[in-house]
């Protein structure tokens, strides 16, 4: 839940990836599978609250979420629901704008969550210090990357950025394995900042890769586990309400 990309490919199609920085004891090793509100849902299940940090439904939803909003915050424990928890209860609402306003976000941490909605791309934070929402639509068209505020100050964020830029400039592959590379390799040779991260001696390192890979019939969901050295995939086919206009 800490360095995530949006990387586009064709009108509709995209390739979201998600490098979980974590301790090792909370890394799943397989893939989940839910019903809920008449969709199918698959993500991998957090050891620890039982919640997810990213998932794909067969209505074509998608919700990838990050630790922390703007800045580095100080926990102020107990909180009031796992942000895992939430992120399965975001496909109990319609669409992502009746979940932004309906849901009570009170007593919750920080956090960023990237949502894709049936063809919308929201960039959605909540600030619990300022006990705020913020909500920014985002054109799918373009490539986006997000690290976490809780791991990253924001002037090693924008540097990644440029990472993310330069990788860009003149490429041609835009392949799921071609982003995977850039999400093992991209960095300065630094572990502590590089896109796979490794701190404090492995108390805090990227523990998975996970890639949603959306097309208009469905979304394919691989789970990188580095822990295991495992690669496991599963995917949703949309229904009625997923399937484009």
């Amino acid at each position: 839940m800490c360095t995530v990309t949006f990387i586009p490919t064709k009108k509709n199609e995209f390739i979201l990836t998600s490098n979980r920085d974590e301790s090792a004891a909370r890394s799943p090793e397989n893939i989940s599978q839910m019903e809920q509100k008449g969709q199918t849902l698959i993500f991998p299940k957090d050891k620890g609250a039982g919640g997810t940090w990213i998932a794909a439904s067969s209505h074509n939803k998608l919700v990838c979420l990050l630790n922390g909003a703007f800045e580095c915050h100080e926990r102020n424990l107990p909180y009031s629901k796992s942000r895992g928890i939430m992120v399965l209860e975001f496909f109990q609402y319609p669409d992502a704008n009746q979940f932004f306003a309906a849901y009570d976000f009170s007593g919750m941490e920080s956090f960023t969550m990237i949502t894709y909605d049936n063809g919308q791309l929201w960039d959605f934070r909540w600030d619990e210090q300022e006990q705020q929402k913020f909500i920014k639509a985002l054109d799918t068209s373009q490539c986006h990357i997000w690290s976490s505020a809780t791991l990253y100050k924001k002037s090693i964020r924008q540097k990644r950025e440029q990472w993310l830029a330069e990788w860009l400039v003149d490429r041609v592959d835009f392949s799921r394995s071609a982003i995977l590379e850039l999400h093992k390799k991209g960095g300065e040779g630094n572990p502590s900042i590089d896109f796979m991260m490794n701190r404090y001696n492995y108390l805090v390192q990227t523990v998975s890769i996970t890639q949603v890979v959306g097309t208009n019939g469905k979304m394919e969901l691989i789970y990188n586990d580095l822990m295991n050295e495992e690669v496991k995939a599963a995917d949703v086919f949309f229904d009625k309400i997923g399937l484009p206009v």
